[in-house]
């Protein structure tokens, strides 16, 4: 693997890179806006269509082979919605299809996971400290996960298992925190976290695109046809819908992560990913209840608060990799000068003025560390970061010894 401090890597951009390198950073800031987006689009009519689903009526009058109703108002006007368990008699004049909003979030977020942690993988998917692999080596395996990991849920739900709502929810649970813990000895902590978003989040869409999408047009083939549909397209369709549904807050918290050190590069991090899930799972029980006009399950909110609680409890057991950094009971005195220099020396070759690692044009986040008053504004970042948390510098691309780290928790008397 090359030496990450070479010329190749920090070097004075020149002009021409400068702008490739502008045009990529605004590139980047797009595929993001464009993914945001998308993911709006799809939860918003992912959680109507739940929540309509969950509120529908059987009242006498109904069409035939109609299901249940709904009235809703909005917008100044009053909705019938009539929903089919199986289809209608005959084919509909039009139909609108909810498709393009989950396609459109993965395809850009899989763009994202390239542009981002592909083509920067030194940075933000490899930590020799966990396993030392080159970039190219890095993507391989992070895609070879991706559909992997789509094959194995779908085998799940298709098993004997999936015949059972209950079994299959704790068993795909029990699938996913695995593969946590296993991408957390093979990925760095942050990439080990983005890489089960982009397994939760192929899952999400590959059920629209491998099972929702297909059997509907199988059913509206038949209506063409003048067959009876098969009733088992839409037990399918809706079994993955259901899974949609209750994986979509924990896989946008994971999206938004990256912001968050405390929740990926602490030593527990499978831990807090696996209660993230636990969290998310009961927030959306909580409103599907309410929204079906079954009791409020109040108790869903304990679960969530004990969750969160036992998330900042995990976090607070030091960093992913090694022992917890923490200075001494009597911690020696420290002085500011060691620890400006080896904030500078492991941390201002991006966090300065004018960065000077290839393809960083501005400090990230704004944050400079080049000066004595900037280390000292950021201090709580800075122990957030290097002594609560490995997140920095990431993938330890400049080699931040753990002495330094405990010279910095001496400082800022952690």
């Amino acid at each position: 693997m090359p030496d990450p401090l070479s010329a190749a890597n920090v070097r004075p951009a020149e002009k021409g890179e400068t702008v490739i390198d502008i045009l990529w950073a605004w590139g980047e800031a797009f595929l993001r806006w464009l993914h945001v987006v998308a993911g709006i689009a799809w939860i918003g009519s992912s959680f109507y269509f739940i929540h309509l689903d969950l509120s529908l009526a059987r009242r006498d009058g109904l069409p035939d082979k109609a299901y249940g109703e709904a009235w809703q108002v909005h917008g100044g006007g009053f909705y019938h919605m009539v929903k089919y368990l199986v289809a209608p008699s005959r084919m509909p004049a039009e139909l609108t299809w909810f498709k393009w909003e989950a396609y459109a979030t993965w395809l850009s977020g899989f763009a994202l996971l390239v542009v981002v942690y592909y083509f920067s993988a030194e940075l933000y998917l490899i930590d020799p400290a966990v396993l030392d692999m080159s970039p190219p080596t890095a993507a391989l395996v992070s895609v070879a996960g991706i559909v992997t990991g789509w094959l194995l849920y779908d085998a799940l739900c298709r098993s004997p298992i999936g015949k059972d709502a209950v079994q299959l929810a704790i068993a795909g649970f029990v699938f996913l925190v695995v593969l946590a813990v296993a991408y957390s000895f093979v990925l760095s902590p942050r990439g080990a976290f983005m890489q089960m978003g982009a397994i939760i989040g192929t899952i999400m869409a590959a059920n629209v695109l491998m099972v929702i999408i297909p059997g509907q047009r199988k059913v509206v083939a038949d209506l063409i046809a003048g067959r009876t549909p098969d009733p088992i397209h839409g037990i399918r369709g809706k079994q993955r819908s259901v899974h949609n549904n209750y994986l979509t807050l924990p896989v946008v918290f994971i999206m938004i992560a990256n912001h968050y050190p405390l929740a990926y590069a602490t030593r527990f991090s499978w831990a807090i990913l696996a209660l993230l899930l636990v969290m998310g799972v009961v927030i959306r029980h909580f409103y599907n209840s309410r929204h079906k006009g079954l009791p409020s399950p109040w108790w869903t909110w304990a679960v969530a608060t004990a969750c969160g609680l036992a998330i900042v409890g995990l976090s607070m057991l030091g960093p992913a990799a090694g022992k917890r950094i923490a200075g001494a009971a009597n911690p020696p005195v420290v002085s500011f000068a060691e620890v400006t220099e080896i904030v500078t020396s492991r941390c201002s070759m991006c966090h300065a003025a004018e960065p000077v690692w290839n393809g960083i044009i501005v400090p990230p986040k704004g944050v400079r560390l080049d000066t004595p008053a900037a280390i000292e504004r950021q201090a709580v970042q800075i122990g957030l970061n290097t002594v609560a948390s490995n997140a920095m510098p990431p993938g330890n691309i400049t080699g931040m010894t753990d002495a330094e780290r405990r010279i910095v928790a001496a400082w800022l008397r952690w």
